[in-house]
């Protein structure tokens, strides 16, 4: 009894099948994870920003033009 050599082929391409789509479901995922982390990352940015702004108008105008008191 001898094997098919296309049922040969088409086992290697199922194989070669299942392994690329496990990869991209790993990729997926992958991706998935570092979208999440973005997200946190970008809040966590703007939630910075809103703090420095609320600091920077508590502390009011900037004194640009104080005179040292040396002088």
């Amino acid at each position: 009894m001898s094997t098919d050599p296309r049922d040969a082929r088409i086992e290697a391409l199922e194989v070669k099948l299942a392994h690329l789509e496990r990869s991209l479901q790993e990729l997926s995922d992958v991706v998935y994870a570092q979208q999440q982390q973005m997200a946190a990352s970008d809040a966590r940015h703007q939630r910075l920003l809103d703090r420095l702004s609320a600091e920077e108008s508590a502390a009011g105008p900037p004194a640009q033009f104080e005179i040292p008191p040396h002088y």
